[in-house]
């Protein structure tokens, strides 16, 4: 099974920070953001990884190289424009068939990955989506569910209007043939797939219970620097 990280971002809300250094190499814990997910997919049998990359791409290129050294292989989809999340996983998803992952890559999580395919297969979704409780549901796009079905996503609702506490936190496994749904050049997953699987009855949550940091501003990512935990 292969895993996308998605990691072309140019990381403008991290400045000066990635003036020079691209977003998905910022250290955490004296490691890139995305090496501790690279790392996670290790150790749940998940080595085949593309890594969809634009800003900075050959700094990136040139840390992981083939993904030999952390006992992974590597390949690379490089974003010459933008893409939003949508273009970039249906272009770095072009030649997988069947199920597949894929994450933000600028959100650092424990996801346990084997549960959640097992949970994937179980129900027979078309996607599966990993869902975070958050603390305070007026900044993130909080899920409403039925019947472990995701049926729609409420984007920083108020606390009364909020159906739940879960967050959509970036980790996603999806069936290729979904991606048939996006259409060409840029789009978002999150607007232009799943919200409208979602009333198909085909997206499913997975509740994850362990650690995740988003770091897409510098107040975050040094929340993320001083609490993320790495993997053992």
């Amino acid at each position: 099974m292969k895993a996308i990280i998605l990691a072309g971002g140019l990381g403008t809300r991290l400045r000066p920070l990635t003036d020079e250094t691209p977003k998905p190499l910022l250290p955490i814990s004296g490691k890139p953001i995305i090496e501790h997910a690279i790392l996670n997919f290790k150790i749940h049998g998940i080595k085949d990884i593309v890594l969809s990359i634009g800003y900075r791409a050959e700094k990136i290129k040139e840390y992981f190289g083939d993904g030999s050294e952390w006992g992974v292989n590597i390949e690379y989809c490089i974003e010459n424009a933008p893409l939003g999340t949508g273009g970039a996983i249906k272009k770095a998803a072009q030649n997988i068939e069947g199920t597949f992952l894929a994450i933000n890559g600028d959100n650092l999580a424990d996801f346990d990955w084997t549960k959640a395919i097992k949970n994937h297969q179980t129900t027979g979704a078309q996607v599966t989506l990993q869902l975070f409780p958050v603390e305070d549901v007026t900044k993130y796009g909080i899920a409403r569910l039925e019947d472990g079905k995701i049926v729609e996503f409420i984007e920083k609702p108020t606390v009364e209007q909020a159906p739940s506490n879960l967050n959509n936190a970036g980790g996603y496994i999806l069936e290729s043939t979904v991606l048939n749904i996006l259409p060409e050049g840029f789009c978002m997953i999150e607007r232009d797939c799943f919200e409208k699987l979602a009333a198909k009855g085909v997206v499913f949550a997975h509740h994850h219970s362990g650690q995740w940091y988003p770091t897409d501003t510098i107040e975050k990512y040094t929340q993320a620097n001083e609490n993320f935990e790495p993997l053992s």
